[in-house]
């Protein structure tokens, strides 16, 4: 059998490297940016599918269109109101233009941590403690603005910003805790007072009608005697009202206005 030439063997293997590197397939999330000798082609933008490159002479920088999801390290911010914290949080991302993110910065995926970094120590350090803790939602909204403004020219995204946490000094905490605690205690005793006011609001109202109406005191002695009646006890006194005493009462003033003697019991003698 005859044996090819070494040479010929190293131009056929330089041949296929070439044609396989003219070669891409992009990914439905991906596009490539495509540089023909340095300088960005017009509509440069490919993918995604099969790319057809001309060897040597095109590359290829390929950028990933999903949501990137990234983590801020903690950062320690001192508050408006001069309280030292530590706090965390994460951001979500995307590109939307990919040749502005290759062109415009050396590396977005960088770039985008570092500006979310500086930007969660300004803004929070504007901000006071109890706002932090409240105020949350807020505060993350103009966190996403403020870093979505400022990545625009990249062609990068900032579709969300989430503070993670935020660590309170121990003694800081405690100060908290007691707060909570005062508050409520101060509930607590405004609810007794309310209910206290209400009840002699009620009271006062019951004593009025008993007033006016001397019947409805005669059903309300009746109910307490009736629950009196209820209990198991082995002694049970029943309290009269001078209500009853009354008619007997204006008969014998009755009488002393008419000069006659209520007659009374008669005794005898016997001899």
């Amino acid at each position: 059998m005859q044996q090819f030439p070494l040479a010929i063997v190293i131009i056929v293997v330089i041949i296929l490297y070439i044609l396989a590197s003219a070669v891409r397939i992009l990914r439905e999330y991906e596009r490539g940016v495509i540089f023909r000798l340095g300088r960005v082609l017009d509509g440069g933008v490919k993918g995604p599918g099969l790319i057809l490159l001309i060897p040597i002479i095109d590359k290829m920088v390929k950028v990933s269109l999903r949501v990137v999801v990234m983590d801020v390290p903690p950062q320690d911010v001192i508050t408006k109101d001069n309280v030292s914290i530590k706090v965390n949080a994460v951001i979500y991302f995307r590109v939307i233009d990919p040749q502005k993110a290759i062109i415009e910065i050396e590396n977005y995926l960088v770039g985008t941590s570092q500006l979310s970094q500086t930007t969660l120590r300004s803004v929070l350090g504007q901000s006071e403690l109890d706002e932090l803790l409240s105020q949350r939602d807020k505060i993350n909204v103009r966190l996403q603005h403020i870093i979505d403004e400022q990545t625009e020219p990249w062609g990068v995204k900032v579709t969300h910003v989430e503070v993670k946490q935020i660590d309170l000094p121990q003694e800081m905490q405690r100060a908290m805790a007691r707060q909570a605690e005062a508050e409520r205690e101060r509930r607590a005793k405004v609810i007794a007072a309310e209910g206290e006011f209400q009840a002699s609001q009620k009271l006062t109202d019951a004593a009025r009608i008993l007033g006016e109406e001397p019947s409805a005191l005669t059903l309300r002695y009746l109910q307490t005697l009736r629950e009196i009646g209820t209990e198991n006890n082995t002694t049970t006194i029943f309290p009269i009202p001078l209500d009853l005493f009354k008619p007997f009462i204006k008969i014998m003033e009755n009488s002393k206005n008419d000069g006659n003697n209520i007659p009374g019991p008669v005794i005898t003698e016997d001899k």
